[in-house]
C-alpha cells in the first residue's frame, strides 16, 4: 500500500481528497495546512508522496518544496493546483517535482499522478544501479 501526507490551506479539500485517497487503497498518514507543517510532517513520516497546494497563505507550497529537497532530493511530491493555466513544465523544471494536479480532482488522474510518481522512481533506481 502506498503512503502519503496531504497539504492544503484548504480543510475541506483536505479531507476530500483522502477520501478518494483512501477509497484507492492510499494510507494518508498525516494532513496539513501549509508548507510549514508540511516539512514538518515529511521529516516525521517520510512518506512515499506527499502532496502539497502550489498556493497557500504565509508559508506555501514552494517554501515546503525547496525545504524538503535541501534533506530529501528525492523527495516525491505531487503538487495540487487551482490555477487553470499550463504552467506544468515550469513547475516540473523549477520545483523538481514529481506531477502536477490540477483542482479539481478526479479518481483517474488521481491514479495516473501517483503511478506515474512511483514508475518514475523505480526507473530511476533501476537506472542507477545499471551505472
Amino acid at each position: 500500500m502506498v503512503n502519503c501526507v496531504v497539504v492544503d490551506d484548504d480543510s475541506d479539500i483536505v479531507d476530500l481528497f483522502c477520501e478518494l485517497l483512501e477509497s484507492s487503497n492510499v494510507q494518508v498518514l498525516a494532513k496539513g495546512y501549509d508548507g510549514k507543517q508540511a516539512v514538518e510532517l515529511y521529516e516525521k513520516f517520510k512518506p512515499e508522496i506527499l502532496f502539497v497546494d502550489i498556493s497557500m497563505p504565509l508559508y506555501d507550497g514552494i517554501y515546503a518544496i525547496e525545504h524538503i529537497h535541501k534533506s530529501h532530493p528525492n523527495a516525491k511530491i505531487i503538487i495540487l493546483t487551482g490555477d487553470s493555466g499550463d504552467n506544468s513544465s515550469y513547475l516540473h523544471d523549477s520545483l523538481k517535482i514529481d506531477f502536477v494536479l490540477h483542482k479539481p480532482f478526479n479518481m483517474r488522474t488521481i491514479k495516473e499522478a501517483i503511478t506515474v510518481t512511483l514508475l518514475q522512481s523505480s526507473i530511476t533506481e533501476h537506472n542507477s544501479v545499471k551505472d
